[in-house]
């Protein structure tokens, strides 16, 4: 998407109708999708939109602005209450478009288009792209003003090009809409809550009858909840089945859900108010955010907790002290066969972290000090720690502190060894771009880093990382304007993220384009400071980099402005790998004449081309090497005689290439 979904796809201020709790794909850290709560993740990548696809109820009105927006050229704009499922609906219509109920057509984008962000690239839509902007977390007049003037820009390019957009409007701001706003604007309702439960609840194969669903606590849940609690809902029943610890039958795992969304928060409220020492409840915390870890790291993480909020020790030793088992006990924390702890109750430990950072805001800087070091335990597997990273970082975005989460994804990524890529920091900076509201801070963020001299080998692998598996795949002109500029520092770190960058730009004829045109501006405008970018340049122009079939246009603009330097060692791979790609493919042959033409008959630079070409063709003039080159050699020759007859018509005559041999 550009300096620009995993499902889950919630808004900033009102959950959706989406998925159970947060979803996130930790592509470098090797953990499987993990449910998550209280995060509202931004990703629509196509997997993540057909899962949404399943479980989505629409809302009223959804028929009305569907029919609107299949026209190409058409925008609509779309006016919800928040937790009404409006973002769910917005990309539920542009999934949809089209008679194969969702299936992408080869090169049709569908990305979300970001709001203010100061390296955006141009939008340049194509016949078909659908696009999705999101302006509902907007509550400033002054700024709302503002991206409504860049709606009009980007209204009018899409409608040019025969796209598709959707806007999610704020909501409280109706007073402050462009009145040519109106005609585009379709307001949909609330989808019916008990539907919503019931969808979800089927296609996690859960076996029920509609009766089971007729409670009065339910009914009242699913007639006020967002949409996101209602999902979230789901997914503790099917929690609640999946652990074998509440029974066999629908009701009583219904019942423990009903349990954990209405009375988890009261009931930790009860016991930290009960619970008035604090070892006892940092241990209460520390087993709420290392669940599932093994006691003894539990054990661990728990003194270091009170090391860090500079609780003393007792002076008697631990044997006359409350032994760990007993304090585990106490607080209802329990031990299973395999030394793990948990909670009894579904959901408690959410609650528990949820508890703590929202009514302990002066422990806030000492719980993410005790999260540096305790997320690096001996004892933790790495989904353990990633468990860790994810459980700190939803409190950390809940309570709005991005820049907590942020300062680990440094502090890990500068603590790396050798050409290691902190595990936790990629976790922790995917965390924070999924992030519905905060995506686009870390996004801020990432760009002020990699414009910073100041940056570790580490954080530089974990930034590309983070571009090449996240936000490549919601926001890729924004993870190819950060790669860009960690490609051209110096070191092994920039090395990697140099192959990162044109491995993006590979996979998308637009990409590439985009990164040519990049390329050869900073060869411009930056004279003194081209190298780097030249040697990018000339990287990407090569036979193995191109994507297929081959972008002549884009071909010959980067070659021009190779070319055009002085010729230097850069320019014999480049030409030698386009000479075997000819060799290997005769579909390939255009390349011959693309490259001389991109030298526009300069005498030089077409002596510069002959000689590679011998140099390839080597001495023992393999026949479909010296095929190859003597198709080449005729093409600089025609142009080295149409520049000869142009010099005779203006009264000068360069040397022919047949001299130059």
């Amino acid at each position: 998407m550009t300096e620009q979904d995993r499902v889950t796809v919630n808004d900033p201020h009102g959950p959706v109708n989406n998925g159970v709790g947060s979803q996130y794909v930790f592509y470098g850290v090797g953990a499987d999708w993990m449910i998550r709560k209280g995060i509202e993740p931004l990703r629509i990548v196509r997997e993540d939109r057909v899962r949404l696809a399943d479980r989505f109820v629409p809302p009223l009105g959804y028929r009305v602005a569907a029919d609107r927006l299949e026209k190409p050229g058409s925008v609509v704009l779309l006016e919800a209450p928040p937790g009404s499922g409006r973002r769910a609906a917005a990309i539920m219509l542009l999934h949809r478009l089209g008679e194969d109920g969702g299936a992408d057509e080869a090169g049709v984008r569908f990305e979300e288009l970001p709001t203010t962000d100061k390296d955006e690239t141009p939008l340049a839509p194509g016949d078909g792209d659908r696009f999705l902007l999101d302006l509902s977390g907007i509550a400033d007049e002054e700024a709302y003003a503002k991206e409504q003037r860049r709606l009009a820009v980007r209204r009018s390019q899409v409608q040019e090009a025969g796209a598709h957009m959707v806007v999610v409007l704020p909501s409280g701001m109706e007073h402050a809409h462009a009145p040519d706003l109106e005609p585009h604007t379709v307001t949909l309702g609330r989808p019916r809550g008990v539907a919503v439960v019931t969808r979800y609840l089927r296609m996690d194969r859960m076996a029920f009858r509609p009766a089971d669903l007729g409670s009065a606590g339910l009914q009242r849940l699913c007639d006020r909840s967002p949409m996101r609690e209602l999902a979230r809902l789901a997914g503790l029943v099917r929690a609640a089945r999946d652990s074998g610890r509440f029974g066999t039958d629908f009701a009583g795992w219904l019942d423990q859900a009903m349990h954990a969304v209405t009375d988890r928060a009261g009931e930790v409220g009860q016991q930290v108010a009960a619970v008035r020492t604090a070892p006892e409840r940092a241990l209460l915390l520390a087993t709420a955010v290392f669940e599932e870890a093994r006691a003894d790291t539990v054990y661990e993480a728990w003194h270091g907790l009170m090391k860090t909020v500079r609780h003393q020790e007792e002076a008697t030793s631990e044997l006359a002290r409350t032994d760990f088992g007993e304090r585990l006990a106490a607080l209802g924390i329990e031990r299973d066969p395999d030394e793990r702890l948990r909670f009894g109750r579904l959901a408690y430990a959410d609650a528990v972290r949820t508890y703590f950072w929202a009514n302990f805001p002066g422990m806030r800087d000492d719980l993410r000090d005790w999260i540096d070091d305790a997320a690096g335990l001996r004892g933790l597997t790495t989904d353990d720690r990633v468990n860790v990273v994810v459980r700190f970082g939803e409190r950390a975005l809940a309570v709005g502190r991005p820049d907590h989460l942020f300062d680990l994804v440094v502090r890990w990524a500068d603590s790396a060894t050798g050409a290691s890529c902190d595990p936790r920091a990629v976790a922790a900076l995917e965390l924070g771009l999924s992030h519905e509201r905060f995506g686009g801070w870390f996004r801020r963020r990432m760009y002020e880093c990699v414009r910073s001299g100041l940056l570790s080998d580490g954080l530089v692998r974990v930034l590309t990382a983070a571009c090449l598996q996240s936000l490549g795949a919601t926001h890729p002109d924004q993870a190819m304007v950060r790669l860009h500029y960690l490609a051209v520092r110096k070191g092994e770190a920039a090395r990697e993220a140099r192959e990162a960058l044109i491995d993006l730009a590979s996979r998308d004829r637009r990409l590439y384009r985009v990164l040519i045109d990049r390329l050869r501006d900073r060869t411009r405008r930056e004279p003194r400071g081209a190298e780097p970018h030249l040697h990018l340049l000339t990287e990407l122009l090569g036979s193995e980099r191109t994507p297929e079939p081959p972008p002549w246009p884009d071909l010959f603009l980067g070659w021009e402005t190779v070319f055009s330097q002085p010729p230097t060692e850069l320019w014999n791979p480049l030409v030698s790998s386009w000479l075997n790609a000819v060799a290997g493919d005769s579909t390939r042959e255009m390349a011959l004449g693309v490259m001389v033409g991109a030298t526009h008959g300069r005498t030089a630079a077409l002596h510069r081309l002959y000689a590679i070409a011998c140099d390839w063709a080597g001495p023992a003039r393999h026949p479909s090497r010296t095929a190859v080159a003597t198709h080449f050699w005729e093409h600089i020759d025609h142009a080295q005689y149409a520049r000869t007859e142009s010099a005779k018509r203006a009264g000068a005559g360069p040397r022919t290439t047949e001299e130059a041999r």
